[in-house]
């Protein structure tokens, strides 16, 4: 069954909707497992692999950048509420020390949501920001899949 919409036809079991879900939750502070989908989706084959690997991508660095958004409005709130603090923690000065090529690695399980928090807190600029993430977790699944033997 095709669905309404195709390959984002849910329905029809993951697809590409279920992808994009769990790859942004993945992203944010929420725990997932994107990965997980993804190769079950690629192991289907039901779906080009080069729309799963861009789908996956984009929607978990739309999740960082989400988390990114939170740090950056927590910032602001706290300046107008005038008790701005710096938090103390490992991912805000790997972000202070090395900027946006730290989120090279948002990736990474735990961390990573971190990285986006502190990066966001910091005011690391917004677009290199948003094409850090996406490189690395686009290399991400590209060399998942690659070593699943799936791509």
């Amino acid at each position: 069954m095709d669905g309404l919409f195709g390959e984002w036809a849910i329905s029809d079991g993951m697809g590409l909707g279920g992808l994009a879900l769990s790859a942004f939750l993945s992203s944010t502070l929420l725990p997932g497992s994107s990965e997980v989908v993804l190769l079950l989706l690629l192991r289907d084959g039901q779906i080009a692999p080069a729309s799963l690997l861009v789908v996956a991508s984009v929607a978990n660095t739309l999740g960082g950048l989400s988390t990114y958004l939170i740090g950056y409005g927590l910032v602001l709130g706290l300046i107008k509420s005038g008790r701005i603090k710096r938090p103390q923690a490992r991912a805000l000065v790997w972000a202070e020390q090395w900027g946006y090529v730290v989120l090279l690695f948002s990736w990474l399980p735990v961390i990573g949501d971190g990285l986006c928090l502190a990066a966001g807190w910091l005011r690391v600029p917004w677009l290199a920001a948003l094409l850090a993430m996406f490189v690395g977790k686009a290399a991400r699944y590209t060399m998942l899949a690659y070593l699943a033997g799936l791509y």
